[in-house]
């Protein structure tokens, strides 16, 4: 609670006192010119890295594989570009700082450390097996490890009316 505090009350107040001692050095017209030059290249930077990110994702995707870390890139790509597009130099530098690949890997990996990714199958881990979910309940109303025998075996029941009439038997 206290860091969404200092992030909306002091960096723009941050951001402010440095656009007004940089427009002071280089003139306020400069200042404008060089947010509004960060900002498009910091969105070629985006777009180029998003794309590239994308590929990589789509190629995990068709080997089967679980595109873990393109996912964390890919959101880290997300917040640059909204930092980039953010008028200031305090967010354009951690906007580029997640666009450029050498950065934004090393956080990914940070940020990946942090994060526990879990995916869950039929018959994977410890309390998940076949037809229960990991919310606790499998989808027929039983609880986890009641009425699971492990076979395979569907209570119904049937009428044969193929015997009854001849002509509609398969042949």
């Amino acid at each position: 609670m206290r860091v969404l505090f200092l992030l909306f009350a002091l960096l723009p107040i941050l951001e402010i006192a440095l656009l007004i001692n940089v427009g002071s050095v280089i003139g306020g017209w400069n200042t404008v010119g060089l947010v509004i030059l960060s900002a498009f290249i910091g969105a070629y930077f985006v777009k180029r890295e998003g794309v590239s990110t994308l590929q990589t994702a789509q190629e995990k995707m068709q080997r089967n594989e679980v595109p873990g870390k393109e996912l964390v890139e890919g959101l880290m790509l997300v917040v640059a570009g909204i930092l980039l597009v953010t008028p200031g130099f305090i967010t354009d530098i951690f906007g580029f700082l997640l666009a450029m690949p050498g950065s934004r890997h090393f956080f990914a990996a940070q940020v990946s450390k942090h994060m526990k990714m879990r995916v869950v199958t039929p018959g994977m881990g410890p309390g998940f097996g076949q037809g229960q979910s990991p919310f606790g309940q499998s989808p027929f109303g039983e609880r986890p490890g009641q009425g699971q025998s492990g076979d395979d075996i569907i209570e119904g029941e049937y009428t044969d009316h193929t015997t009854n009439d001849p002509d509609k038997r398969l042949k």
